[in-house]
This record gives C-alpha cells, structure tokens and sequence, in this order.
C-alpha cells in the first residue's frame, strides 16, 4: 500500500488514528507525508517521534513550517506566538531533531506521483522540479545550515530565470516548492494571497491552472493550501484538508492505479479561524527580516 498523506501540523493523535484505520503496516506498506509535519497542533514533539519510528517506510517531505522550525532552532526567527515547538526546543534530542529535519527532502518521486508541499512554477517540468530540490536539499544538509536560513527569507526574486543563481536562486525555490498558491500566466509568483483558488486577484490563477505549465500530464501530490481543500483531478491531487484548524486529516491510498481517500477528523486543533488571517507566520516570512532569538 502506498499513501499520500496531507499535512499534519502536530496532530499525532489525528495521525495514529489514520495510520490505524487504513492499516497501515510499516513492514508492507510505505507513505508520503506532503509537508508541514509539525507546528500549530498541539503535538508537534510527539508527531516527530511517531514519524521517526516509522524508519525507511515514512517519507516526510519539508513544508514551511518545518523550515520555520529550523529557522527558530538556529537563532534566525523568533517562535510566534501560536507556534507550537517550544516542547522539541526544549528536548534532550533539540540536536536530533535539528539533523532529522534537516534531512528530510523537499520533494519526491512516489507510485507515479511528484509529491511536494506546494507546488511548481509553470516554467518546471518533473525533472527540473527534482532538480532545483535536490540543490536546496543539499544546502539545508550542508555545514552552513545557519548561514543558508539567514538568506532564505523574502519574496524576491518573483519570477523564475534558469540564470538565477546563490540566495536568489535558493530563495526562489524555497518559494514556490513550499510557499507557492498563485501566480500569474507568466510563473510571476503572488505569496501573500491565501484565500480560496476561486477567489484568485484579478492576473492571479491556482498555479495549477497556467496554461501551457510545463508539468501538465505528471501526477502531482500537494499539500499546504487549506483553503483549497480536497482537490482531485487525474493529475492532481491536493490534500490538505484543515486538519489543524477543525477539519480533517486526509491520505490517499494510490497503488495499483487506484485511488482510495482515507480521512480522519482532529479533534486537537486550534480554535476555530481561518488560517489565511491568522497565519501570521507566514505573512512573515516574505518580511525578508532575520529575527534573532
């Protein structure tokens, strides 16, 4: 059995009772957890240790909320105030959880399916999209994980050009594979907007609605757009459904060309809201200013 897991955000208890009721078998089966594993639930620490012990059977891809994590850890950001890490800053393993994090890729290929947490430019093809991973992967791996996170934050460059290079390069890649909704026709990228794809500015589109995006045709798996919800197309699924906030934690069972939803209801999520408005974290990142801790 091979699941795609949408994000999960520190819900463990949300994350078990999936686990259990698709029957999950880390010895048989394998899954794809799209980013955001952590921050806003109350079980951030918990969900880390419950992935972990899933070894070589867990993928976990890096959402921003994850990168936030880092950042925090390493002096770069400040904890928000709804962030919910204090409990893995303050553990014996702090160091460990640092270099599990760190380790994890940013996107993948899984069953068929590109799997990321966010989602591509239309300028990307599945092989340039794996790519461009691979670079921010190695530098997140790297000896200067500091120095990489000090230079991530920002909403600039807006517009991808394969001559981009050093932290615009990076910075644009972190972007769109963990940040990205809408863009313009043209790949320009619109970071602040998160409301519904339906409710998209005037120039602005879903980016998986630019005409002509050069990864039309491959299997995408995403996650990270909770005003979005449950999307599924034949090339398309999206599966952040709101856990965090009230809604529900959703896997897709997708071996064997087929496709089973699997959901479970959170009953540990923050108070209800909608999570473009309160989302202040985010809206933070594009500040472009390194707060130290």
């Amino acid at each position: 059995m091979d699941l795609l897991i949408g994000d999960v955000q520190g819900c463990c208890d949300a994350l078990d009772r999936l686990l259990e009721v698709s029957g999950f078998s880390p010895s048989r089966d394998r899954l794809v957890v799209l980013g955001d594993l952590i921050n806003r639930g109350p079980q951030s620490l918990p969900t880390l240790q419950r992935l972990r012990s899933l070894g070589a059977s867990a993928t976990c891809l890096l959402g921003n909320h994850d990168l936030h994590f880092l950042a925090v850890a390493a002096g770069v950001r400040r904890e928000h105030r709804s962030d919910t890490l204090a409990p893995i800053l303050a553990s014996a393993e702090r160091a460990a959880w640092v270099d599990w994090v760190r380790q994890r890729p940013l996107a993948v290929e899984h069953a068929g399916w590109l799997c990321l947490h966010a989602g591509v430019v239309p300028q990307w093809d599945a092989a340039q999209t794996l790519a461009l991973a691979a670079e921010v992967q190695h530098l997140l791996r790297g000896p200067d994980l500091c120095g990489f996170l000090q230079v991530m934050y920002g909403n600039d460059p807006d517009r991808w050009d394969d001559a981009l290079a050093g932290a615009d390069r990076w910075r644009f890649v972190v972007n769109t594979l963990t940040r990205i909704r809408f863009c313009s026709a043209d790949g320009r990228l619109e970071l602040k907007v998160k409301e519904a794809a339906d409710r998209a500015p005037e120039g602005l589109m879903p980016w998986f609605d630019v005409p002509g995006r050069r990864s039309a045709g491959t299997p995408i798996a995403f996650g990270h757009w909770s005003t979005l919800g449950l999307l599924q197309r034949p090339d398309l699924l999206a599966l952040d459904t709101g856990c965090v906030w009230g809604g529900q934690l959703s896997a897709m069972r997708v071996d064997g060309g087929r496709r089973e939803l699997i959901q479970v209801a959170c009953a540990q999520a923050q108070a209800p809201g909608r999570p473009e408005t309160i989302d202040a974290a985010a809206e933070a990142w594009g500040s472009g200013l390194t707060q130290q801790s």
